[in-house]
């Protein structure tokens, strides 16, 4: 009896980079407005999680009051 090959597929998007922990964010649509918003005035900014990313610094660089 012949054996079968074992199709491997390749997984879908980039390599996982294996740091940090995953975490979901669901937005409501007018935060995810003001988010896209936000990214469409910033130069550097190019991804949605980027721009969440870059605004969490942010807000905890902030003196509190």
């Amino acid at each position: 009896m012949k054996r079968q090959a074992v199709k491997v597929r390749k997984k879908r998007g980039p390599p996982s980079t294996g740091k940090g922990t995953q975490i979901q964010v669901r937005l409501q649509p007018d935060d995810l407005t003001a988010v896209d918003a936000w990214r469409d005035e910033q130069d550097d900014v190019p991804t949605r999680p980027e721009a969440i990313r870059t605004l969490m610094r942010l807000s905890l660089k902030k003196p509190r009051s």
